[in-house]
């Protein structure tokens, strides 16, 4: 399975000035655990990281610290997620039919849960890792005024990975950039597109480190592993 992970953000909630996944988490850069659970992941064979080239250099000694054994290549990123996973999908070896798409912020994804979603785009088009909200949900106005409750237990909290087929994902991502869509994950050009989105259960733990409270919560987790 080929994977892709985007890792071309700024630290700018993180209150960094630099790349935020460069920052340390337990004596490793947060970037360092993204790549430790897919080299451990048996389903992954190619690993793509899509970042801008002045991080390159960063990468390149990380990969040579962690003695990873599987191809990675560095893939020049864009101005947007969306932009990036672009470039990345163009950077993907001719015969990739599926491919994974996971946040290097999303640190804490444990391999089974890279492998789970490798099995399942197997059998499907498009899918999400997600896990069942918990709290009630209500949808305010520009005024802070509540405008409504959803049913909670038709929403999930999308996460990543996130598979698809890789020429569906092309041709989505083509007609994003021709309709000027703006999107935060891959699986918004898959519904807007019409094309059925798969749930695959997430993990509770698989947090994106954004901020420096979610950094604290990471290092608390990876302690108790």
């Amino acid at each position: 399975m080929y994977l892709l992970i985007p890792s071309a953000g700024t630290g700018k909630r993180m209150g960094a000035n630099r790349n935020k996944l460069l920052l340390q988490l337990r004596s490793q850069p947060i970037i360092a655990w993204t790549m430790l659970a897919a080299e451990a992941a048996s389903s992954i064979s190619w690993i793509g990281i899509i970042s801008q080239p002045h991080d390159w250099e960063d990468l390149k000694a990380i990969m040579a610290d962690l003695k990873l054994t599987k191809p990675i290549k560095l893939i020049a990123g864009g101005s947007t997620r969306q932009e990036s996973v672009y470039n990345g999908l163009q950077a993907l070896p001719a015969d990739a039919k599926q491919v994974l798409i996971h946040d290097g912020a999303r640190c804490l994804a444990t391999p089974d849960l890279l492998n789970a979603c490798a099995e399942a785009i197997r059998h499907c088009s498009g899918l999400i890792a997600a896990v069942p909200v918990k709290d009630t949900i209500k949808v305010v106005n520009e005024s802070g005024i509540i405008q409504s409750t959803p049913e909670r237990s038709q929403l999930w909290a999308a996460q990543t990975p996130q598979g698809f087929d890789v020429e569906l994902l092309k041709q989505c991502h083509a007609e994003g950039v021709r309709q000027g869509w703006e999107v935060t994950d891959d699986a918004a050009l898959f519904e807007k597109c019409g094309i059925e989105v798969r749930i695959v259960p997430g993990e509770e733990t698989n947090l994106k480190v954004t901020t420096p409270q979610d950094l604290a919560i990471a290092e608390f987790i990876l302690s108790n592993r």
